[in-house]
């Protein structure tokens, strides 16, 4: 009798082709769904020059990069690089863009004049705004605004217009299913969540684990991605990872809110090399190569799909008042690795 392995079908070459490009695609997408986080030379007096910076991206395979203030010099770099990007309204320019013709006017300066090779994806407009401040109230109206000046450039469909949160907007998030917005954070945030739904735009927050071991007194390796068991049952989901249970819990503050379509785009994840006892070279660099590996994949409550994450920063920031801010960086000033981490 022939035996099973001479009696099996060789597989087509149409069948081998499908496969590999299959498992291209898979890897393709865990690849770009990665960007990092480039403050430019405002926080920092010793980077190299914007175009040395966007060569540094293009040679680590990183196709997506967020800046926190468009200017000429980083725009023009980025001509024909194809790299996706984030720009981002800084905090202090809201009120101003509360008025509509001066919306119009940053957006035709900033974005529809380079919008023919630059491939803008988002515009964040404001960063991590106290929903208590001053500066709330002019978010949304900012938003709409740039939103209408996109949409009259006929740019709508190409880019998102967003801004950015943090997870202190959470009164609750442990366990994650009963994650929801403080009291402070409703009125400021229901609106945006409105907006963000009825235009297609996903919600860019800022997940740090780091923090809440700092403040919060989380368990390092819940926060390294290396605890050895489960540390958070939450009904029929199991969390051992603090960044996983952070996305979760802002999805269920989302879903309490009518936002359940949103996705989440992490705009912002890392961990210091410097400033404290937890803060190490060791810590930092096993933080984002098991973060960059994690976010091909998804969270317990949205699992099997990569997680567009940008990785902050690409380089140390010498300039930050706070030291520990000032060692974020994936890259020394000199473009030398700081870990060894692969971005594919």
């Amino acid at each position: 009798m022939a035996s099973f392995y001479a009696m099996r079908k060789k597989p087509s070459m149409a069948a081998i082709l499908l496969l590999l490009g299959l498992l291209f695609s898979l890897e393709h997408t865990g690849a770009q769904s990665l960007g990092v986080c480039y403050g430019g030379q405002g926080n920092a007096n010793n980077l190299p020059p914007e175009s040395e910076a966007v060569s540094l991206c293009t040679t680590n395979n990183i196709g997506r990069i967020r800046i926190y203030s468009p200017y000429t010099e980083i725009l023009q770099v980025l001509r024909d690089s194809n790299i996706d990007l984030i720009v981002g309204v800084p905090n202090d320019s809201l009120q101003a863009l509360a008025n509509p013709s001066a919306a119009a006017d940053w957006v035709q300066r900033n974005i529809k004049d380079y919008s023919s090779n630059v491939k803008f994806k988002y515009i964040a407009v404001g960063n991590e705004v106290n929903p208590t401040s001053e500066t709330a109230q002019f978010v949304l109206t900012a938003m709409q605004n740039i939103y209408k000046a996109i949409t009259d450039a006929g740019l709508q469909n190409q880019i998102k217009v967003s801004t950015t949160v943090d997870t202190n907007l959470l009164g609750v998030f442990d366990p994650p299913s009963a994650g929801a917005f403080s009291d402070n954070a409703r009125p400021f945030i229901e609106p945006i969540i409105s907006f963000l739904v009825n235009n297609g735009a996903p919600l860019l927050a800022n997940i740090y684990p780091y923090f809440r071991v700092k403040y919060n007194n989380q368990p390092v390796p819940y926060a390294l991605f290396t605890a050895p068991e489960v540390v958070v049952h939450d009904g029929q989901l199991e969390y051992r990872n603090l960044f996983d249970a952070l996305m979760d819990a802002m999805y269920s503050a989302l879903e309490k809110r009518n936002g359940g379509s949103l996705e989440i785009v992490v705009s912002e994840s890392g961990w210091p090399s410097a400033g404290g006892a937890v803060e190490t070279i060791e810590n930092a660099g096993t933080y984002y190569r098991n973060l960059i590996n994690h976010v091909k994949g998804g969270t317990p409550k949205r699992p099997a799909k990569a997680i567009e994450t940008y990785l902050f920063a690409l380089f140390d920031e010498n300039l930050k008042t706070e030291e520990i801010e000032r060692h974020f960086g994936l890259f020394y000033s000199s473009k030398q690795p700081k870990y060894n981490v692969s971005f594919n």
